[in-house]
């Protein structure tokens, strides 16, 4: 069976990485998470105070951008990768709403984007990855085999960032996290930079009321097809 790379790209808390990282695991494919990497820069950001009341210190974040390392290294309990940023593992903290909320304008800048995908491209050259975020198939990817875009709509995802955060046992708002979707959907999609669109031969995914377990079958049978 010949190996491909897969591109999953589409909406903020749509369940892309989960279907993602099982696919990955089922296959014996590299599973890489882009949007981890623009979090990571995210907090850096917020630990070294580059957010200010006037907006992103641009300047300093663009000198500070050959220091900031991040890697992957799978987790030996879970099978699942965890992020490390200049060594440290940062995955929990990178999932918090305050990282969320302040994400999008990091990922909008142009040099963060041509850093990230240089990374991401390299990681990629050897086939065999699947790789999760907003513009893998029309930035990082353009050939990948199999693309796919996953929406669903924004009270569904809220919930179901609402739901994991709950489930961490961290305070969560539905309505701040609902209003944190949209504004990151606005963002994300109107971008000047590697916008978040469809590609062309991307094939879409409505997950809305579909189970984990029919995502992963659909998907599966979506592989399969990309690599008979």
């Amino acid at each position: 069976m010949k190996k491909i790379t897969i591109a999953i790209d589409g909406y903020s808390s749509c369940g892309k990485s989960t279907m993602a990282k099982d696919l990955a695991r089922e296959v014996g494919y590299i599973y890489i998470d882009s949007g981890a990497m623009y979090r990571a820069v995210t907090l850096y950001c917020l630990e070294n105070e580059l957010f200010t009341p006037e907006g992103i210190n641009t300047d300093e974040l663009e000198k500070a951008m050959s220091d900031i390392q991040i890697s992957f290294q799978l987790n030996p309990d879970t099978q699942r990768p965890m992020t490390f940023l200049n060594g440290v593992n940062v995955e929990e903290r990178i999932r918090t709403m305050e990282v969320s909320s302040h994400v999008s304008p990091v990922a909008a800048l142009p040099f963060v984007r041509a850093a990230m995908v240089k990374l991401q491209q390299e990681m990629g050259k050897e086939k065999g990855i699947v790789m999760d975020g907003r513009d893998i198939g029309t930035a990082v990817f353009p050939d990948a085999e199999l693309k796919i875009f996953v929406t669903a709509s924004a009270e569904i995802r809220a919930q179901r960032r609402f739901d994991e955060l709950k489930a961490k046992g961290q305070e969560a708002s539905f309505e701040e996290i609902l209003q944190n979707v949209k504004e990151r959907d606005h963002i994300d999609q109107n971008r000047a930079v590697s916008p978040l669109r469809q590609a062309e031969d991307a094939i879409l995914l409505d997950n809305s009321h579909l189970t984990i377990e029919e995502q992963k079958q659909w998907l599966k049978e979506r592989f399969e097809e990309a690599t008979n």
